[in-house]
């Protein structure tokens, strides 16, 4: 990445960044279905899963979607995507879940920028489109996100 992203000025539309990678590992879906109550069994039970198209468990769609995108925040705090001046997480839009996340896949977070619009003088929105993959290359999730943030003065 290289540059410093201070503020919301630091942008283009066209930027891209990518994430470092993580392992989803069975520990990862045990606890998320512990946190979150759903134990569906195709993320739990094993002979449940094997008769399903996927043929074994797979990561749950939100398990995904929650570490993948907080992947590039990783970059550390004088690369992340994010500007220093980051004041709020605005929204996100258009979640789509297009391929199976499986116990032992590595996944990344694909980030370019989309759109930066203006909220008067000191901030404004960072529209991003996110792509999180798998080792493969394969699309597992695609989804944007908007931050609020601040501008130079």
């Amino acid at each position: 990445m290289g540059k410093d992203y201070e503020t919301l000025d630091d942008y283009a539309v066209g930027d891209k960044f990518i994430s470092p990678a993580r392992t989803i590992t069975e520990a990862d879906i045990i606890n998320f279905a512990g946190l979150t109550g759903d134990w569906h069994p195709l993320h739990t039970d094993v002979e449940y899963a094997a008769k399903t198209p996927f043929k074994e468990r797979i990561a749950h769609g939100m398990l995904t979607l929650s570490v993948g995108m907080v992947l590039p925040f990783r970059l550390g705090p004088y690369s992340s995507f994010l500007p220093r001046s980051f004041i709020a997480f605005y929204g996100m839009e258009s979640v789509r879940f297009t391929g199976p996340t499986r116990i032992g896949d590595t996944i990344h977070c694909e980030v370019e920028v989309a759109e930066i619009t203006d909220k008067g003088p000191d901030r404004g929105v960072l529209t991003t489109q996110n792509s999180i993959k798998n080792q493969r290359g394969e699309l597992l999730v695609t989804y944007i996100i908007k931050v609020l943030c601040g501008k130079r003065k």
